[in-house]
């Protein structure tokens, strides 16, 4: 009962501070840099320093095995960003290094915590967005609460070095091994395959490159989905939480009834409401089911190389910043209307139970596993 009871706090913990990150690196974005004149260039760098950066930062952190370090330090420099204001580069640079060592030191502890479940990783992922939504919101009205943020991350330093400590009785995190990059890639790949006991190569590329190439696309449809209703009284906050909840959903429902079988309908529903996306209550739906397949990605690719999971969740956080790009550079959406993003989930669905099916991620968790 005590392990559950610390696996739960664990979990509420690094939620809580997900939401603070994103909404103080929101906030500062919106409130400090978005009328300067280097605010495109600030917008690339922040993005690629907590997006494409999290892939090195996941090699780096699997081997050091102190992800509540590695968690803490992220929020260390999240806060000294806000010292930085007055040299809008710095500050976005700050800024997006703190945001993708957090995510990388959190994310890896909860997979570590999960094992064979995604409920606990959709806790963890979810409120993100909504820390977004506020620190955008509050950055765009000139709200000042710029101290209280920083106030509140080193609250959480303290926090997550605590409650590691008191927990584990170390600050060692006890990350399966792995070795070193330098060890040579293909090597890294093929031990954790032989380890894993059920992928040959060409199922473990397959799997891979679907998985993979479904994040990019989520991350670029998620951006362009447009509606023409967002701005009618309270519709976009309740898309907002669309969104935190479908993560949330997605993990356990994942947990519950399998993967591949949680995949296949969510994306499949979605795509059915997204032809009906000009009606709030349809597009607000699709939009929860279009994002309870994130968890599922994130785990699936982590139970593929165990012995490098923060490799793996930066892996797919790179893909969310190939997603970004087409976007920032203003290219003529892929996707358009309705049936546009209806297309967009019919591909993500084929895209993703295939890579599912053949990582071998579709069967059901056991009862004696949930948290």
């Amino acid at each position: 009962m005590i392990c559950l009871e610390s696996t739960r706090t664990k979990v509420l913990l690094y939620s809580a501070v997900h939401f603070l990150v994103d909404l103080a690196c929101a906030y500062l974005l919106f409130f400090s840099i978005r009328n300067t004149r280097e605010w495109y260039l600030c917008v690339l760098l922040y993005n690629f320093c907590a997006f494409a950066l999290q892939m090195p930062m996941g090699l780096l952190a699997d081997r050091l095995d102190r992800n509540a370090v590695f968690a803490a330090s992220g929020c260390v420099l999240t806060a000294l960003a806000f010292a930085c204001r007055g040299v809008p580069i710095a500050a976005a640079l700050a800024a997006g290094i703190g945001n993708g060592m957090f995510h990388i030191g959190g994310g890896l502890d909860i997979l570590n915590l999960s094992g064979r479940k995604s409920g606990p990783l959709g806790v963890f992922v979810a409120p993100g967005a909504f820390g977004l939504y506020i620190g955008t919101t509050y950055g765009k009205q000139g709200i000042e609460a710029g101290g209280h943020m920083v106030a509140a991350l080193l609250a959480s330093i303290v926090l997550t070095l605590v409650l590691q400590y008191a927990t584990e009785h170390t600050l060692r995190s006890g990350n399966e091994p792995v070795p070193y990059p330098a060890a040579g890639t293909g090597r890294l790949y093929a031990r954790n395959i032989r380890n894993s006991g059920k992928l040959g190569k060409t199922a473990f590329l397959s799997a891979m490159t679907c998985m993979f190439v479904v994040v990019c696309l989520r991350s670029y449809t998620g951006l362009t989905l447009s509606f023409p209703w967002k701005g009618q009284s309270s519709w976009g906050l309740i898309l907002v939480f669309a969104v935190v909840l479908g993560k949330m959903a997605g993990g356990v429902l994942a947990d519950a009834f399998g993967a591949v079988k949680t995949a296949a309908a969510s994306l499949g529903l979605s795509a059915i409401l997204f032809v009906f996306l000009d009606y709030p209550a349809a597009g607000t739906a699709a939009v929860f089911l279009f994002n309870m397949t994130m968890p599922v990605t994130l785990w699936a690719v982590s139970q593929m190389l165990p012995g490098c999971r923060g490799f793996t969740f930066g892996l797919l956080t790179f893909g969310l910043f190939l997603g970004f790009l087409p976007v920032y550079f203003a290219y003529d959406p892929l996707f358009t209307g309705g049936t546009g993003f209806a297309a967009a989930s019919v591909i993500s669905l084929v895209l993703l139970c295939t890579g599912l099916i053949a990582a071998g991620a579709g069967q059901s968790r056991s009862a004696d596993n949930r948290v």
